[in-house]
């Protein structure tokens, strides 16, 4: 049985791993060794990560949403409240969107919220 050389097999895996190295900084992107083993951190790090981001981009709304309610005079909590009240059901990332973006049509919405709220 003839031998199995494994030189194209090696430069395919290497420049793989190499080419998913691009970006990196030093020995990261030029040596295969450490290449590969920052690769494979990596992409522990994004299968982990996908998961906080959607927290993350969850806080941010709330934060958006929060300071917009503030600016209306009204508190997060309060808002939520009375939207739930209202019976107006949007969520934290439309609003947040309507904050920034359309902020004559998100104070409508406080105002709604506000109505809806029992008077203290």
């Amino acid at each position: 049985m003839a031998r199995v050389k494994r030189g194209v097999t090696k430069h395919r895996r290497h420049k793989a791993v190499l080419t998913a190295a691009k970006g990196y900084y030093g020995a990261r992107r030029r040596h295969y060794k450490v290449a590969k083993e920052q690769v494979l951190h990596s992409l522990v790090y994004a299968f982990a990560h996908r998961r906080e981001r959607k927290a993350d981009m969850r806080k941010l709304w709330i934060v958006r949403i929060s300071a917009a309610c503030r600016a209306a005079g009204m508190s997060y909590s309060q808002f939520m409240n009375g939207l739930t009240r209202a019976q107006i059901d949007v969520n934290r990332k439309v609003l947040a969107e309507l904050a920034v973006n359309q902020p004559t049509n998100f104070i409508q919405l406080v105002e709604k919220a506000k109505a809806a709220l029992p008077a203290a």
